[in-house]
């Protein structure tokens, strides 16, 4: 299983590569500061939502998945194969969606 610490310390290792990288960005076009503002806010916006994937793999909050019971699902309820390929896809929805967030940065600069 993934260990959750270090997946949540590559998210903010990788947004606070956007953000150095929007900020050297302000200073050598200092016309487009909108646009790099907005992208800044939409990488930090990915993280939270990545977090929140990293905290909930199954998409449900636990008082979501207690269901009508109101019992909270046990982890043994839940396959470590399952939990395994949970994470590895978070783990590649981390590069392509950063990725897409750099690809657009290079993109100002032409």
């Amino acid at each position: 299983m993934a260990n959750l610490r270090r997946l949540k310390k590559d998210i903010d290792y990788v947004l606070e590569e956007l953000v150095f990288d929007c900020d050297m960005a302000f200073y050598y076009q200092p016309e487009k500061e909108k646009e790099i503002f907005d992208l800044m806010k939409e990488g930090v916006d990915l993280r939270n939502e990545l977090f929140s994937k990293v905290n909930n793999p199954f998409g449900k909050k636990p008082r979501e998945a207690a269901g009508k019971l109101g019992k909270l699902p046990r982890k043994s309820d839940c396959s470590p194969v399952l939990v395994k390929r949970q994470y590895a896809a978070l783990r590649q929805e981390i590069g392509a969606r950063f990725e897409e967030l750099f690809v657009k940065l290079s993109e100002m600069h032409k």
